[in-house]
């Protein structure tokens, strides 16, 4: 690539933030006041904020160190821990792409029942609506079409003027009483409490910077290497200050049990309270446009994971093959049949986008962690103190992320991990392997018990929807 048409920093700030906002960015406020006031809130996005940035750079110097890693995320835990944790990150993160696409199509059609009351997310004309529009994207990528600028343009400046708007008018409607009601609960500060309230956000604040390891696969198009740590650093921060500005001033507009009973979207819920029916309109369009965009891309990626995990080995090799198109159609056939299944849990959740978006977050902790781990373990093997730091708080917060996910999500996770062995199996029978090394095949009985446990646990009621 010529250096005129490489990226300047701009350029990779704006890709960087244009890559996180998405959809799940409408439905914040809401999804954070469900379990948490003001005061853990901001402490939440604290936590998030930290956590993510180490992550980001940890993406980022693995990329850098180990440009030979082709594969993605998923060839860092092979890379340091073995064939099965690299199939495990490569699988998680395809569940989390596809399960992300379910919380897409249901708040998408939330929004669009704004305007045609008889979608509302969850019902029987939405699951239709969404089937519709799953299977025409389906073929309108075997046809070949990939992104375009244009449609990418649009969807930004379709995103990001509504939350500008929202953000403005809030600001002006901001009233210092209402936000200092109940600030750290109902029940007033209590450390216990609001350490309970700060984990009820983390699964949200993690869906909606889901995509930063994104920003490191263009640091080949960087006009300097070191803007891409630059971008990085101020498209996250940037992404956090609007996240933060959404939810803080929403909490000086409304109650928070108020906002938690908001529908979807309910950030134009918040701006017609401000403004009237007409900020209600300019948020929900903003939203369709956001989120057919963010579909196309998040099918297109849901398929083109499995494509390159199967090139590389670690899943079947049915999963490799194209069209005359170079689409990779039994991967994006597979991913798409499996999005309709689930579609079906619309009817029987009683929140089915927290449902989708919590379990789109559970199944990407692992490639996170293994991530985070592989820089530990890379930094120590070339004594890199710096990024050593950068990856222990990467790890930590991992980890405690999987700790603030909740019993419930962790064992509904493990039933898709658990079925992920049987297709481990067939590939490692494809590559000439035909056992489990001990350690992995303790890993995987884990992931079975974890699986029955949780099944029972659905039978007799205590695990919902």
């Amino acid at each position: 690539m010529a250096d005129g048409k490489k990226l300047g920093l701009l350029s990779l700030i704006a890709i960087v933030i244009g890559s996180m906002i998405g959809g799940g960015a409408f439905n914040l406020v809401s999804d954070m006041a469900g379990g948490a006031s003001a005061g853990a809130v901001v402490i939440g996005w604290v936590i998030t904020g930290i956590g993510m940035i180490a992550l980001a750079f940890c993406f980022q110097n693995l990329t850098n160190k180990r440009p030979d890693l082709e594969g993605g995320i998923f060839s860092y835990a092979r890379a340091g821990f073995g064939d099965y944790w690299g199939f495990n990150s490569a699988w998680g993160y395809w569940l989390s792409a596809w399960l992300g696409n379910i919380a897409f199509l249901t708040l998408l059609f939330s929004g669009i029942g704004y305007f045609i009351p008889i979608f509302d997310g969850a019902n029987l004309a939405s699951i239709i609506g969404a089937s519709v529009l799953l299977w025409l994207l389906h073929f309108l990528i075997l046809r070949g079409v990939h992104s375009a600028a244009l449609v990418n343009l649009v969807v930004t400046i379709g995103k990001l003027v509504p939350i500008f708007l929202f953000i403005i008018l809030a600001i002006f409607a901001f009233k210092i009483d209402t936000f200092s009601i109940d600030f750290w609960g109902k029940n007033g500060f209590s450390f216990a409490d609001l350490m309970g309230q700060t984990k009820s956000t983390m699964l949200v604040t993690l869906w909606v910077f889901i995509g930063i390891e994104g920003a490191v696969v263009l640091s080949s198009r960087a006009k300097n290497m070191k803007d891409v740590g630059k971008a990085t650093v101020i498209g996250l921060i940037s992404t956090l200050i609007i996240y933060i500005l959404i939810t803080v001033l929403s909490f000086g507009i409304m109650s928070q049990s108020e906002l938690a009973g908001l529908k979807s979207p309910s950030m134009a819920y918040v701006l017609k309270e401000v403004v009237g029916p007409w900020g209600a309109a300019v948020v929900n369009l903003g939203l369709i446009v956001s989120l057919l965009g963010a579909l196309l891309g998040w099918t297109l990626l849901a398929a083109e994971l499995p494509y390159l995990a199967a090139k590389d080995g670690i899943l079947p090799k049915m999963f490799a093959k194209e069209n005359k198109n170079k689409a990779p159609v039994n991967a994006l056939i597979v991913t798409n049949v499996l999005v309709q299944i689930f579609l079906l849990t619309l009817l029987i959740s009683d929140k089915p986008y927290n449902f989708a978006f919590s379990l789109a977050s559970s199944a990407i902790l692992i490639p996170y962690l293994f991530s985070a781990l592989y820089q530990v373990k890379y930094s120590l093997q070339h004594k890199e103190r710096k990024q050593l730091a950068l990856g222990i708080v990467a790890t930590v917060y991992s980890v405690w992320l999987l700790y603030a996910a909740g019993i419930s999500y962790l064992l509904l996770t493990a039933v898709l991990y658990a079925l992920g062995i049987f297709v481990f199996r067939i590939a490692q029978k494809e590559r000439g392997e035909n056992t489990f090394k001990p350690f992995e095949r303790i890993w995987a009985l884990m992931f079975d018990l974890l699986a029955v446990l949780a099944i029972i646990m659905l039978i007799i009621g205590k695990i919902s929807f």
